[in-house]
């Protein structure tokens, strides 16, 4: 019994001074700043094949910055993606969809860049009510971060 009483009293001790170890220990974040800008996205569309007569190209495009070269303990807050979408009526085989991005964040580091997603979209209505008929997307494109203020140009060949 004495032995269970020293035990618990080791263990409560050893817990006590974890606790007042880890209330001195203070985070380590590196500095912040703020970036803003514009991000100009052109879709170089390839129409692969014949789409019904008065399609419509809907290009969608969301950039965030990038999470993945950050030290997952000195993580800023997470910032909310910017989006934007473009619209081009088709007429033959190519098209170009731009979406302008505007965006302003904090960031611990221009370093890491921006990841960009996209959706592009072909959509009927010559049946009357919007018919989806053909769609490209990916995701994790990595894009350097401009000059804060600045603006940059990225330009994509598609395939739709």
């Amino acid at each position: 019994m004495t032995q269970l009483h020293i035990s618990l009293l080791l263990c409560f001790a050893m817990l006590a001074s974890a606790a007042v170890a880890a209330a001195g220990t203070v985070e380590e974040r590196g500095s912040m700043m703020a970036v803003s800008g514009v991000y100009s996205v052109t879709f170089n569309l390839n129409i692969l094949s014949t789409l019904p007569a008065g399609s419509m190209i809907t290009c969608r495009a969301r950039i965030a910055p990038n999470p993945g070269r950050l030290d997952p303990r000195n993580r800023p807050p997470a910032e909310l993606p910017a989006q934007a979408e473009g619209r081009v009526a088709l007429n033959g085989p190519t098209a170009a969809c731009t979406a302008e991005i505007p965006f302003a964040w904090t960031v611990a580091s221009a370093q890491g860049g921006v990841v960009l997603s996209y959706e592009i979209d072909a959509v009927s209505g010559s049946a009357g009510a919007p018919l989806l008929v053909r769609s490209s997307a990916r995701q994790n494109i990595s894009a350097p971060l401009p000059v804060s203020g600045g603006s940059a140009n990225l330009s994509l060949n598609v395939g739709l």
